[in-house]
């Protein structure tokens, strides 16, 4: 059985679908899971800032009856006192049933899964990968277009530093005939180990172009991004890229009838307000759909379902 969750890469495609489809379960009908956590606490330790991630894993653990323990960021924790990640997660280990872990650093929800004795679920490492919202990404296209498969999806913004972007693309290749168009500035491109050694090694169809316009008219999803500040090293080069692309009502011209636009949120300037009353925007409806994923997360570590 799953003990940790770090990657998308942990799971395999079928459990990937049952996920998904225990997630439909629970959405069809909260009310038969609102108890079948009672009991069980959740530590949501996060060491950097967080909305939607921390608030969703909470709100899953009390929509399942369960209850909440944990720190928003670092320096409410004993880590502003120098404590090591390894040391953390064996205090947290005795206080929780499960443990859902944000940090800046690669690598640290590793880290804390190997000295655990409760699972870890990698809420997020810095650069890196980001596999909750990957399955909130991967069951928004499961539930509104029923299945996963056969589609051109385009991938805009912030791709270098996007670890959202990484571990959707990671996740996505498993999916037979997916392409992809990857949207971005020479400056923000992905890096040589997703192009190289996924999509390449793979086989996987992708290009690389400037233009958002140019890619629109043939995509079946558009996953925006926003240019993070807390990326980059540097004011003047954040500030040349952030307003690089603008999602607006003339774009939305360009595109299918059908096309969803997620987005991982939260977003700044690159998807107009305009755009929200269009109904191929789905990205509220995505960060909805995460707290059933989480949900059904929960309930397979902690193998309750």
């Amino acid at each position: 059985m799953l003990k940790h969750l770090m990657s998308p890469m942990d799971m395999s495609v079928d459990e990937l679908r049952d996920l998904m489809e225990l997630a439909g379960r629970i959405e069809a009908d909260p009310a038969k899971y609102s108890k079948i956590c009672e009991g069980k606490i959740l530590a949501a330790c996060f060491y950097e800032p967080s909305t939607r991630t921390r608030l969703s894993f909470e709100s899953a653990m009390l929509r399942l009856g369960g209850q909440v323990i944990g720190f928003a960021d670092a320096g409410s924790s004993s880590a502003a006192k120098g404590e090591s990640v390894s040391d953390t997660i064996r205090v947290v280990s005795a206080y929780a049933d499960i443990c859902a872990m944000r940090h800046p650093k690669e690598g640290a929800p590793l880290v804390a899964s190997m000295r655990s004795t409760i699972p870890v679920i990698n809420a997020g490492d810095g650069g890196h990968q980001h596999p909750t919202q990957t399955l909130a990404d991967l069951y928004t296209i499961y539930s509104l277009k029923g299945g996963i498969g056969h589609m051109r999806i385009g991938l805009c913004g912030d791709l270098k530093f996007g670890r959202t972007v990484h571990s959707l693309i990671n996740a996505l290749v498993r999916y037979p005939e997916i392409s992809f168009v990857l949207i971005s500035p020479e400056e923000l491109r992905v890096p040589s180990y997703i192009r190289d050694d996924v999509l390449k090694a793979g086989g996987i169809p992708f290009e690389e172009v400037e233009k958002l316009e140019d890619a629109m008219p043939d995509l079946d999803i558009l996953y925006m991004t926003r240019v993070q500040r807390e990326r980059f090293f540097n004011e003047e080069d954040y500030l040349r890229m952030k307003g690089f692309y603008v999602l607006d009502k003339q774009k939305m011209t360009l595109a299918k009838e059908d096309m969803l636009i997620l987005h991982p949120l939260p977003r700044v300037n690159e998807i107009s307000i305009e755009v929200d009353d269009d109904p191929r925007a789905v990205y509220f409806l995505q960060a909805a759909k995460g707290v059933f994923i989480r949900q059904a997360l929960i309930l397979r570590l902690l193998g309750l379902a």
